[in-house]
């Protein structure tokens, strides 16, 4: 493990900006101040005029990811490189079971693709596709392990998509555990319904997957999530959440005194429905869900940033390439859902965010990093620059200008949704733990030093 000095930075964090110098050692910070000096054999830095960031947290990815008989396309030793050349130092991954797959067996397979491989820090959150018995009791043991959160699927009936008695008792013995319960929210009997209907007259196309799941059905799903959490007492999050009706309920399930917690994504923020409309099939790189909406959901999104509606922003990094979106070619039902994203995150934020004045470098850090970090108990140790802190750090230089490409990015997919997009600043220099991963963008760390971190359940 290497020891490090980075010099002279503005260092910046959800609360703090001021100019210091950071020492580095086995991994933890140990040091800020003004004019350290350089204990012998430490790298020295000089990040003079640049900012310094915790390093950053998406709370939200799919690095092993089935569907269809098919997988996701990075690794984790892709995926965790993409993350940290754009300023990530922790993934929160999903495990997700198949229906009749116990948790503890999916543990096991997510396990076996990440150690060893990954290039950054990892931690989990454990879905439950089913509630019994068994299940139950693997949760404890799970969640005693270190898995601080759940994830259910208020969608996909019949394949990840558990009823409401399943989620009543998975949000009670959240409760009574202390963890987390992160949600996708919408009505998987309106989605259902809906596509038949669209398939049924003959509308197939990728430009048809947003009409079969509105805002509406969106919003109702958010609110059904609130009102089971107001039922258990248990703390939630609504994952992805891409319009402005669904977190009209969120917010009202908060003055309601909800414990609810909301995370958008870079591309409901920047691209919006009349991608997933190009023509010639190329609109099916643009299919997720909750899908891309009309424009107008953007600005409300960023309000919510701007007065702390919206906690996190993830990725939902997804990555199916082109000829897998192919799968859906006849029936937009079986397009692999997923934008990748995981490596323009930050970046595409600060371009869109700060730059523009939309958000301040504080709110910027906050839900990039020290939100998820304090929600999914990784606070202090991840996502804020502190004594006895990890270090992980970027330095971030906001001059660089560059333009995005999926030539030069470094997912393991074949396109990328922000081609030609300007983003401003570059990560010249990132660390995991005090080891240098990245410089002036480009991965020239060591493989495969990733840990999977323990959380202690936040309790709130």
């Amino acid at each position: 493990m290497s020891n490090l000095l980075i010099k002279n930075g503005e260092i910046i964090t959800a609360s703090q900006r001021y100019t210091a110098d950071i020492l580095c050692e086995d991994g933890t910070i140990v040091a800020i101040g003004k004019d350290l000096d350089a204990p012998p054999d430490v790298e020295t830095y000089d990040a003079a005029g640049k900012y310094v960031f915790p390093g950053f947290i998406d709370p939200h990815t799919h690095v092993h990811l089935p569907f269809m008989g098919t997988y996701a396309k990075d690794t984790y030793e892709t995926a965790t490189i993409s993350a940290l050349c754009g300023g990530t130092t922790t993934l929160i991954d999903f495990v997700i079971p198949g229906q009749d797959e116990a948790p503890l067996s999916a543990i096991d397979t997510w396990r076996g693709q990440a150690e060893g491989n990954a290039a950054s820090d990892y931690t989990w959150h454990m879905a439950v596709t089913r509630y019994d018995d068994e299940v139950q009791s693997q949760l404890r043991e799970i969640v005693s392990s270190g898995i601080a959160s759940f994830k259910v699927f208020l969608a996909y009936r019949g394949a990840l998509g558990i009823d409401d008695k399943q989620l009543f008792h998975t949000m009670k013995l959240a409760k009574e555990l202390g963890v987390i319960v992160t949600a996708h929210c919408e009505n998987p009997d309106m989605v259902a319904e809906l596509q038949k209907e669209l398939l049924a007259a003959g509308k197939t196309g990728p430009q048809w997957h947003e009409p079969s799941r509105p805002v509406s059905v969106e919003a109702e799903g958010t609110r059904h999530l609130c009102t089971m959490s107001e039922l258990t007492g248990a703390h939630c999050y609504v994952v992805h959440l891409s319009c402005e009706d669904a977190l009209r309920q969120a917010v009202e399930a908060k003055f309601r005194g909800v414990n609810v917690y909301v995370e958008t994504l870079i591309q409901h923020l920047l691209l919006d429905k009349s991608y997933a409309e190009r023509p010639d099939f190329e609109g099916a790189n643009f299919v997720m869900s909750p899908p891309l909406r009309e424009v107008s959901n953007q600005e409300p999104l960023w309000e919510g940033f701007r007065h702390g509606m919206v906690s996190t922003l993830g990725s939902d990094h997804a990555p199916f390439d082109t000829t897998q979106k192919k799968m859906g070619k006849d029936d937009f039902t079986l397009i692999p859902n997923g934008i990748p994203s995981l490596e323009d995150r930050v970046r595409m934020f600060y371009t869109h965010g700060v730059e523009t004045g939309r958000i301040d470098l504080h709110r910027f850090v906050d839900a990039a990093s020290t939100a998820a970090a304090k929600i999914f108990g990784l606070f202090p140790k991840k996502g804020t620059i502190q004594l006895g802190s990890d270090a992980d750090l970027v330095v971030y230089d906001p001059e660089h200008r560059d333009v995005i490409s999926a030539k030069t990015h470094h997912m393991n997919i074949d396109y990328n949704p922000f081609e030609g997009f300007d983003v401003h600043g570059r990560c010249d220099l990132v660390t995991v733990r005090g080891n240098v991963q990245v410089r002036d963008g480009e991965f020239v760390g060591t493989k495969g030093i990733g840990r999977l971190l323990k959380r202690e359940p936040t309790h709130f």
